[in-house]
């Protein structure tokens, strides 16, 4: 365990602060502090010539960390909540995710991006920015720097969208559930969702009332990790199977199987059992806990985007950032796009 300790505390060196500066300056929470996490690590790595000491911990932060973030997730996931409220939204978020996955597929193939970037930025845009990246990851066996960029690319975006948002949907006339849908399906990360569905509260005088339905509405986005990431695990032990014999497969099946994802759904399941079986103060207590877990996890996205900055070549990033900016530019229109077709067919706004 020693050899990772130094990593693991630059990186907390880094993600403190990251986490503390939103906490004091909440115009911040629209950036986030993952990813203020990332390019502080790209700027250190760019002083911190020699990591052999810090090497091992930054990779298991990377790594490992990660996964437990995503584990942690669950627990802020009351699949009853979400089973009750957010149905209303799922033809809109089946319409977005697929639009978002072919989209990603076909620029894929057009401009000749890497296949795990563009599948990182699909999923990223088209599900829950950070978070589906970070499961995904794993899975697909991408690297910090491919992760770096598709996080870039959300990011990016991700600020565009809280902020005209709330303009567009005034200038559409949506109503206030049709913007609460709108927020929840065609804006990236949880971040910028709960920024864009604040300030229409805000021009509205609607209370939390968008807010609330915008949150649920995501967070029935966020349980598309599920069936995306195991699609992906399949595809990719198929093509280990491909290209290996019979004992390497095994091997490949266990690495590859993402074993984290089934904790993520334990969590999820554990939380709606126990508040739909507690009552009053026991309750209460239950979803501090949960609250504290789901804060956690948190945390730990920003301690893992720090280690995936110090790993990454932010020159490198820069000089072979256009294609997926493009990229992550029409899964974002298409998304929209198609976010507002579907309420116009529906009849929901």
């Amino acid at each position: 365990m020693k050899k990772y300790v130094f990593g693991i505390l630059l990186c907390l060196a880094i993600a403190v602060p990251a986490w503390l500066i939103v906490m004091l300056f909440p115009a911040l929470e629209v950036i986030g502090a993952p990813v203020i996490a990332i390019i502080a690590g790209m700027i250190l790595s760019l002083i911190i010539k020699k990591k052999n000491a810090f090497s091992d911990g930054i990779a298991f932060t990377s790594k490992k960390v990660l996964q437990y973030a995503v584990i942690l997730l669950g627990f802020g996931l009351n699949l009853a909540t979400v089973g009750q409220v957010g149905l209303t939204s799922l033809p809109i978020i089946v319409s977005t995710i697929a639009t978002s996955l072919i989209v990603s597929f076909a620029m894929y193939k057009l401009l000749k991006i890497p296949s795990k970037t563009a599948t990182l930025i699909g999923v990223g845009s088209s599900i829950c920015g950070g978070s589906a990246i970070a499961a995904t990851a794993p899975v697909i066996d991408a690297d910090d720097e491919e992760i770096a960029q598709s996080i870039s690319v959300i990011f990016l975006f991700n600020i565009i969208a809280a902020l005209i948002f709330p303009t567009l949907g005034g200038i559409l006339g949506m109503s206030n559930e049709g913007f609460a849908l709108f927020a929840g399906t065609a804006v990236n990360d949880t971040s910028s969702v709960t920024a864009a569905a604040s300030t229409w509260d805000s021009m509205h005088n609607t209370g939390s009332m968008v807010l609330d339905a915008a949150t649920i509405v995501k967070l029935t986005r966020t349980l598309a990790i599920i069936p995306i990431t195991l699609v992906l695990a399949v595809v990719r032990i198929r093509k280990e199977k491909n290209a290996g014999t019979g004992s390497t497969t095994k091997v490949s099946f266990k690495k590859i199987f993402p074993m984290f994802i089934l904790y993520f759904v334990l969590a999820s399941v554990i939380t709606t059992i126990v508040t739909s079986v507690l009552t009053g103060q026991a309750l209460d207590v239950a979803n501090n806990i949960f609250g504290f877990l789901k804060q956690l996890s948190k945390f730990f996205i920003v301690m893992a985007m720090a280690a995936i900055g110090l790993n990454t070549n932010i020159v490198k990033l820069v000089k072979t950032g256009g294609k997926p900016i493009l990229l992550g530019f029409i899964c974002w229109i298409a998304i929209t796009g198609v976010s507002i077709l579907m309420q116009h067919i529906l009849g929901i706004w």
